[in-house]
C-alpha cells in the first residue's frame, strides 16, 4: 500500500516542478529519471556496505554521484550543470545495464532554474531504493497524475478495469502475457500479480518454485511507439520486482520485425486515434484498413497462440460501424476469437474523454467449438461517471465477473449454456449475430422483448405504425427550394429540403433516412407534407402511440436494424420486428412533457453557448492602432522544403503540429493531436509557439484563436500555414487580453469584413495589418480579460447544465424500459 510520507513526497516533487514543467508527463519523466539516479546511488552505496564495489557511479562517473550532487558548498548553477550533464551522458556509462541506459536515453533537463532544481532534489533525496512493493506501489501512484494521453487517442486504464480483465483471462504462471501498446505497463503488472496471487496458499506463501519464480518475468512483453512510454514501463516493471523487463519501442502497426512472435494472453487499451491520412500497415493483417483500432484488434487476434485468450478495449467504432474493414474483422473474430463482449459506460475514462468503450474478450480454442456470444452491460463500476469519478456503493463489476466466470467454465466443460440467464447480459447463438451480414455486436440490438423487464406491456414496432416509402419522384434539385404560397413542405430525415405542389400525407409522421451512413436519422413532420425519395414513413396508429412518444424511440440511428456496408440501409421489415414499451396514451402525454420540459433547459443552454460573445466596451481615449503598428510580432507557419511530410507525422512525439482543427472558437483543443519528432522540429524557421503567445486561424474555418499560456502541459509546439502567431509585447499588451479581443463582436465585425475568397475563406496579413486594435492601459486590458473569464465561466456552466438534463432525458427513457436507474443520474 501507498504510505502518507511517499505521497506527499510525490505530490511535492510535482508542486516543485510545475512552475518550470506544467505537462503533467514531463513531470512525471523529470522525477523518473531522478529516482533513478538516485536509486543507482543507494545501490552503489549498499554495495560498499556489504563489502563489494560501487559500479554505477565509478572512473570517469564517479564525480556525477548522489551525495556530489549534494554536498554543502556547491553553488546552484554548480548543482544544475552537474545533474544536466549527469543525466545527459548516462547513457555513455559502461558500468550501467542496458536497461538503465534504456531508461537515460534522451534524457535531459527541460529547465535551467537552479533554485528550482535544488528543492526537486532535496525531495528526491528522501526517497530510498528497497526494491520492496511500496516502491512500485509509489511510481504506480505517480503515473497515475499521468491521467490521459488523450491527444492521441490513449487514455490511462483505470485499475479497476485493468484487474476485471486480468481476472477474466485469467494469465497462468507458463503462459506468455503481451501487451502490444504498454504505455506503463499497467496490464502487465497486473498479471504479475495476479499470477502471484493465484499460486499462493492459505497461510499466504508462493508456491512458486524457485525455477518458475525466475522464469516467470521473462513471460511478460510490451511494445510502445513512444520512447517516453518504453522508459517508464521499464522503471514501472523493475521497481515491481523485473530485473530484466522486456519493453521494446516497436510500432506494432507498421512494422514486420516481431510479427511472428505470439503470445497465451493479449490485453490492451490500445490508442484510437489514426493519424491524418490514416496508419501506413504492412500487408499481412488478414483485415486491410488504414485505422488503428481496426488494426489492432486484427494484431491482437492474429498472434495468439492455439489456445490463447484477449482482453481488449474499443471504441463504439468496432461495435457497430458499418464501413466495409469494419464488418470484416467482425466477421472473422464472431467466427474464430470472440466469446464475449462487455459494454462499459461512456463515463469510465472521465474526465478526459467521455468516449463509449467496451472490452472484447477471446478465447481462440473455445471460439471455434461454441456457436454462442455473451454480451454483458455495465452499468455502474464503482465509480461515479462525472469528471471527479467519486467513489459510489453500486458496482456491476463483481457481478459481471462472476457471471462471465460461470458462462466460461460452461463452454470449457461442453456444458449446456440455455439455461444459463446472466442478469447483466444475453446470451445470442451467432447465427443470429451473422444473419444481417453487418456483425454488429451491440449486445441491445439482439436483447428480445421477453427478456427485457418494461414496466409498461412490450409491442412490436409495425403494429403501431404504418410503414411507407418516401416518394421517389420527389427529388432534391428538382423542386422548388421557396414557397410561393401553393405548395407543401418536402422532408427529408434533416427537415425541410424544397417544396412540393402535392402533398402525400396530412398529419403527423416519421421521415426516416433509408440509406447512407446516417440512416435511421428521424423527423417528426406535421401538418400537409411530402417525403423526399430515399426515406421511409412511419404513421402512427392515434389510438395506440403519440407521435411525439414514437419519435422518442426511433430517432435513435442504434434503434434500427441496418444492412450493408459500403451503402449502409434500413431493413424496414426486420425493424419492425423490433419491441418498444407501450404505456397508456394518457402515460405517454406525461413521458412526453416531462422530457420536453428537460428539452427546454438543454436548447436554452445550447442559445447562451452559441450566441455568447465577449463584448469589449471602448472608451474613446484609448488608442486604437492598425495591427500593423500594434504592440505584437505576426508570426506565419513555416512552409519551407523543410515542411513535414505525411510519413514524418505521427500520434506521440516531441513537438505538437497544430492544425487548424486544433483551434476553436473557445481555446485550444487537444482531442486529436498530431507529432513530429525533435529533429524535425528544429529543422524548422518559423511557427514555433512560445509561452504567452495567441494563434489565430486564417484559413477555412477562420477566426477561431488559443492561448498559449502556462495552463497547456505540452512544451513544443507548432502550427500549420493555416493559421498566424501573434507574439505580444507583454510590458503594452496583456496576451490574456488579445485572445479574448480576438474572440470580442469588436474583432469578428472587422474579420468578416476583410476576409477574402469565396470557395476558401481567409485572412491574409496584409488585410488583417489594416485591422484595429483598442489599447486600454495594461491594468485595465488585465480587468477586461478577467471579467470576460468570469463570464465564460457562466457560459461553461452551460454545459454541465446539457450533460446533467440529457442524463434526466435518458434515466426518463430508461424509466419506460423498467431499467432502475440511480438517484445521483435523476435528480
Amino acid at each position: 500500500m501507498l504510505d502518507t510520507d511517499t505521497k506527499r513526497r510525490i505530490d511535492t516533487a510535482r508542486d516543485i516542478l510545475v512552475g518550470k514543467v506544467p505537462d503533467p508527463k514531463s513531470q512525471v519523466e523529470q522525477i523518473t529519471i531522478a529516482l533513478i539516479y538516485k536509486f543507482m546511488d543507494d545501490m552503489d552505496a549498499e554495495s560498499e556496505e556489504f563489502g563489494g564495489k560501487r559500479k554505477f557511479f565509478v572512473g570517469e562517473f564517479a564525480r556525477y554521484g548522489w551525495a556530489k550532487l549534494m554536498r554543502s558548498g556547491l553553488g546552484g548553477h554548480e548543482t544544475l550543470n552537474l545533474y544536466a550533464e549527469g543525466i545527459a551522458k548516462m547513457p555513455e556509462n559502461p558500468g550501467i545495464p542496458l536497461l538503465f541506459r534504456d531508461i537515460f536515453k534522451n534524457a535531459y533537463l527541460p529547465y535551467r532554474d537552479p533554485e528550482t532544481l535544488r528543492a526537486f532534489l532535496k525531495i528526491i533525496d528522501e526517497f530510498t531504493y528497497d526494491h520492496s512493493e511500496r516502491l512500485g506501489d509509489a511510481f504506480e501512484y505517480l503515473l497515475s497524475v499521468l491521467g490521459s494521453q488523450g491527444d492521441a487517442g490513449q487514455f490511462r486504464t483505470p485499475r479497476h478495469i485493468i484487474d476485471f480483465m486480468v481476472g477474466i483471462t485469467d494469465p497462468k504462471k507458463t503462459e506468455t502475457v503481451l501487451d502490444p501498446a504498454c504505455g506503463t505497463a499497467g496490464f502487465l503488472i497486473s498479471s504479475y500479480k495476479h499470477i502471484l496471487m493465484v499460486n499462493t496458499d492459505a497461510k499466504g506463501n508462493s508456491t512458486l518454485t524457485p525455477d518458475e519464480k525466475g522464469r516467470l518475468a521473462q513471460n511478460f512483453k510490451g511494445y510502445d511507439i513512444s520512447p517516453d512510454m518504453v522508459r517508464l514501463s521499464l522503471v514501472n516493471l523493475y521497481l515491481h520486482g523485473f530485473a530484466d523487463p522486456h519493453i521494446a519501442e516497436y510500432d506494432t502497426l507498421t512494422s514486420q520485425d516481431r510479427w511472428n512472435e505470439y503470445a497465451d494472453v493479449i490485453l490492451a487499451n490500445p490508442p484510437f486515434m489514426s493519424p491524418k491520412g490514416g496508419i501506413k500497415p504492412h500487408n499481412r493483417f488478414s483485415v486491410q484498413s488504414k485505422r488503428s483500432e481496426v488494426l489492432f484488434v486484427d494484431y491482437m487476434a492474429e498472434h495468439l497462440t492455439p489456445a490463447g485468450r484477449a482482453g481488449i478495449i474499443v471504441p463504439e467504432g468496432i461495435i457497430f460501424q458499418s464501413q466495409t474493414a469494419y464488418t470484416q474483422l467482425r466477421k472473422m473474430l464472431v467466427e474464430e476469437y470472440l466469446v464475449a463482449v462487455v459494454s462499459l459506460p461512456a463515463g469510465e475514462f472521465n474526465p478526459y474523454s467521455g468516449v463509449k468503450t467496451s472490452i472484447l474478450i477471446f478465447d481462440k480454442s473455445l471460439a471455434k467449438r461454441t456457436g454462442t456470444i455473451a454480451f454483458f452491460k455495465i452499468e455502474n463500476d464503482g465509480f461515479g461517471l462525472g469528471a471527479q469519478r467519486r467513489e459510489i456503493g453500486k458496482n456491476d463489476l463483481p457481478q459481471a465477473y462472476a457471471e462471465i466466470g460461470e458462462y466460461i467454465r460452461r463452454l470449457r466443460s461442453e456444458e449446456s449454456v440455455a439455461d444459463f440467464q446472466p442478469t447483466l447480459g444475453l446470451i445470442v447463438p451467432k447465427e443470429k449475430i451473422a444473419a444481417n451480414g453487418d456483425y454488429n455486436l451491440s449486445g441491445e440490438r439482439y436483447r428480445e422483448g421477453t427478456s427485457r423487464t418494461s414496466t409498461w406491456p412490450l409491442v412490436p414496432l409495425g403494429s403501431v405504425v404504418t410503414a411507407k416509402g418516401g416518394n421517389n419522384k420527389v427529388i432534391k434539385g428538382t423542386l422548388a427550394t421557396e414557397n410561393n404560397g401553393s405548395l407543401f413542405p418536402a422532408y427529408s430525415a434533416t427537415g425541410q429540403d424544397v417544396f412540393s405542389p402535392e402533398y402525400d400525407y396530412d398529419g403527423d409522421g416519421i421521415v426516416i433516412s433509408a440509406v447512407g451512413a446516417r440512416c435511421g436519422k428521424c423527423f417528426l413532420a406535421t401538418g400537409r407534407w411530402q417525403a423526399i425519395a430515399n426515406t421511409h414513413v412511419l404513421i402512427p396508429h392515434a389510438d395506440k402511440i403519440l407521435p411525439k412518444y414514437l419519435f422518442l424511440f426511433v430517432n435513435n440511428e442504434d434503434f434500427w436494424v441496418r444492412g450493408g456496408a459500403a451503402q449502409p440501409f434500413v431493413k424496414v421489415s426486420s425493424s419492425l420486428e423490433l419491441q418498444i414499451p407501450l404505456p397508456p396514451l394518457e402515460v405517454q402525454k406525461e413521458i412526453v412533457a416531462e422530457i420536453e420540459g428537460y428539452q427546454k433547459v438543454i436548447n436554452g443552454a445550447h442559445a447562451v453557448i452559441d450566441n455568447y460573445r465577449p463584448h469589449i466596451p471602448i472608451h474613446p481615449d484609448w488608442p486604437t492602432p492598425r495591427f500593423v503598428d500594434a504592440p505584437f510580432e505576426i508570426i506565419d507557419g513555416d512552409r519551407g522544403v523543410n515542411y513535414p511530410k505525411k510519413e514524418d507525422f505521427s500520434p506521440s512525439g516531441y513537438c505538437v503540429f497544430l492544425n487548424t482543427k486544433n483551434v476553436r472558437s473557445d481555446g485550444f483543443n487537444f482531442s486529436e493531436l498530431e507529432f513530429v519528432s525533435k529533429e524535425k522540429d528544429e529543422a524548422l524557421r518559423k511557427g514555433k509557439l512560445q509561452r504567452g503567445d495567441v494563434v489565430l486561424t486564417t484559413r477555412g474555418t477562420i477566426g477561431n484563436t488559443g492561448f498559449f499560456d502556462e495552463s497547456v502541459k505540452f512544451d513544443h509546439i507548432r502550427l500549420n500555414s493555416g493559421m498566424l502567431i501573434f507574439r505580444p509585447d507583454t510590458t503594452k499588451l496583456s496576451g490574456s487580453y488579445l485572445f479574448h479581443f480576438f474572440q470580442s463582436q469588436n474583432f469578428q465585425a472587422q474579420r468578416d469584413a476583410i476576409v477574402s475568397g469565396a470557395a476558401q475563406p481567409q485572412l491574409p496579413i496584409r488585410s488583417l495589418n489594416e485591422a484595429k486594435i483598442p489599447l486600454p492601459p495594461l491594468a485595465t486590458q488585465q480587468a477586461i480579460a478577467a471579467e470576460i473569464e468570469a463570464e465564460q465561466a457562466l457560459v461553461a456552466a452551460n454545459r454541465e447544465l446539457i450533460a446533467r438534463f440529457e442524463k434526466k432525458i435518458q434515466a426518463t427513457l430508461s424509466r419506460v424500459w423498467g431499467e432502475e436507474t440511480s438517484r445521483g443520474e435523476t435528480q
